[in-house]
C-alpha cells in the first residue's frame, strides 16, 4: 500500500495520517463495518397507584409505589430506545411515541422497541449490543437482572448475552436517591456492513 501524501510535491504524509488511511482496513485490505454509537436517557417520577415495569418485568416496590407516564412508564426501555434511535440521528422516543398520543395510552415499553428496531433494521442496520445502568435506591434489582436482559434481548433478536443491564443506587442524592423517581442511563452499538 503506498504511502499517503500531502498533496503533489509535498512528502510523504506524518504517521497520523497513515494510520487513518489505513485505520479503514484494518491492514487487511477489506473495509470495517461502519459503527454508530447512541446514548440514551430516562426518568420517571415514583406514584402510588402505578406498576413498575422495568425491563418488562413487573416488580414491587417496598412502598407499594410505580413509575408514572403515558405508556407503562419503563424507564429501562426507554432509555435503550432513545440510544438505538440517537445512534442513527433520528431523534427520541417521542417523536416516534408521543405522550400526547392516545394510541400509546398504557403502551407495552417492550413492544414500542420492537417498532424502534425495525426503524433501525429499515435503515440497514444491525444491533452489536446495548448495556444500561438503572439507578435506583429500591427495590432491590439483581435477582430480576437476568429476566430483564431475556425480555430485552428476545425483542431485539439478539443473544442475551449482548444486552448489559446493571443496576445502582445514588446513594441517597438527589431525586432518584430521594426515591422520588427511578432513571436510567443507556447505550447502544450499532454497525452496517
Amino acid at each position: 500500500m503506498p504511502e499517503p501524501s500531502n498533496g503533489p510535491g509535498e512528502g510523504p504524509a506524518p504517521p497520523a495520517a497513515a494510520a487513518v488511511a489505513s485505520a479503514g482496513t484494518a491492514g487487511t485490505g477489506s473495509p470495517l463495518p461502519q459503527l454508530r454509537i447512541g446514548n440514551g436517557y430516562d426518568i420517571h417520577r415514583l406514584v402510588p397507584g402505578r406498576a413498575l415495569i422495568l425491563g418488562g418485568q413487573r416488580l414491587d416496590h417496598p412502598e407499594g409505589l410505580g413509575l408514572d407516564g403515558h405508556s407503562d412508564a419503563d424507564v429501562l426501555v426507554h432509555a435503550l430506545m432513545d440510544a438505538l434511535l440517537g445512534a442513527l440521528s433520528l431523534g427520541d422516543i417521542g417523536r416516534y411515541f408521543p405522550p400526547d398520543d392516545p394510541r400509546w395510552k398504557g403502551a407495552d415499553s417492550l413492544a414500542l422497541l420492537e417498532r424502534v428496531v425495525e426503524l433501525v433494521q429499515q435503515r440497514g442496520w444491525t444491533l452489536v449490543n446495548v448495556d444500561a445502568v438503572v439507578v435506583a435506591e429500591r427495590p432491590k434489582l439483581r435477582p430480576h437482572i437476568e429476566a430483564m436482559r431475556a425480555a430485552i434481548a428476545a425483542r431485539l433478536g439478539i443473544e442475551a448475552e449482548r444486552v448489559g443491564v446493571k443496576a445502582t443506587t445514588n446513594e441517597g442524592l438527589g431525586p432518584t436517591g430521594r426515591e422520588e423517581g427511578i432513571a436510567c442511563h443507556a447505550v447502544a452499538l450499532l454497525q452496517r456492513p
